[in-house]
């Protein structure tokens, strides 16, 4: 049974409903036994430079996604979190380009205890909180994964089945280039083989102007502003989508746990699966 001490020890304060982690708080409990930090990135280059003291790397394409970009089985992730050093009384807080993807992915397997660092790395290390250029090794966790939460997640056949739908919407969360089909990867490449352009009745929604200076989300009724308010206020289902699942997985977060809006789903194969896909409709101005 947790002691008194120990629950003291537990996240805390937090904002909203205990999602976010302020980062005063995170620096004082960075060693806390129960406590992981994942930075989540698209390479190694910024977590090499530095990252926070005893984080570890989810790199989204070598770790998440295979040599097609599919998403990862669960035995992969179930070595992903045991090597990470995670167990099933863990308080994960993730950070860095993709934190909701990550706290997505726990979601998703039902690790009830997952947060989201609330300031940018640039902040952190601005501030003086601890930080080390040192691979984090945490012992081995021994997380075992439940089945997936049918409710967050979308596959291509879903995505399919709702185009044209009149309680579903698709929302592309990718910038305007990428969905009017001038590029297939954010950097602005295109991809041999790929195709670019957005799926048949996706709405276009970027999510942008999320964040206040310091890194930290704004406010409830900011965000209201910058989102659609049919995508805050409706009642039909969202599927959000992006090029490979951050961005998707970032509306999810603020729609679900900042806007309080249901029936939200992450295509987390999203484009690059979606585009990369003989026979998947897609669509062009």
């Amino acid at each position: 049974m947790e002691t008194a001490t120990e629950k003291a020890r537990r996240p805390g304060p937090v904002t909203g409903d205990s999602v976010l982690v302020d980062r005063h708080w995170l620096d004082a409990h960075l060693h806390d036994p129960r406590l992981r930090v994942v930075e989540v990135d698209v390479s190694p280059a910024a977590y090499d430079s530095w990252h926070i003291d005893g984080a570890v790397l989810w790199n989204i394409y070598a770790d998440l996604k295979d040599a097609d970009y599919h998403s990862v089985g669960a035995a992969a992730v179930e070595r992903l979190l045991a090597g990470s050093g995670i167990a099933p009384d863990s308080t994960v807080v993730f950070y860095g380009y993709a934190p909701e993807l990550g706290l997505w992915l726990m979601k998703l397997y039902g690790h009830a205890d997952a947060r989201i660092l609330d300031c940018s790395r640039d902040t952190w290390q601005a501030e003086g909180h601890q930080w080390s250029t040192a691979p984090a090794k945490p012992a081995a966790g021994g997380f075992r994964l439940g089945g997936e939460d049918p409710h967050i997640r979308a596959d291509r056949a879903a995505v399919r089945d709702a185009i044209g739908r009149p309680d579903t919407t698709l929302v592309d969360g990718r910038s305007a280039a990428e969905y009017l089909g001038e590029c297939f990867w954010p950097s602005g490449g295109m991809e041999p083989g790929g195709r670019a352009g957005h799926v048949p009745s996706a709405v276009h929604q970027p999510i942008d102007g999320l964040y206040n200076a310091d890194g930290s989300f704004r406010a409830a009724a900011e965000l209201r502003r910058v989102l659609s308010p049919a995508l805050v206020d409706g009642s039909d289902e969202l599927i959000t989508y992006c090029t490979i699942g951050g961005r998707a997985a970032r509306a999810w977060f603020v729609l679900t746990y900042l806007l309080g809006r249901d029936r939200v789903r992450v295509y987390d194969g999203s484009w690059a699966e979606w585009g990369r896909t003989d026979g998947t409709p897609v669509e062009r101005p």
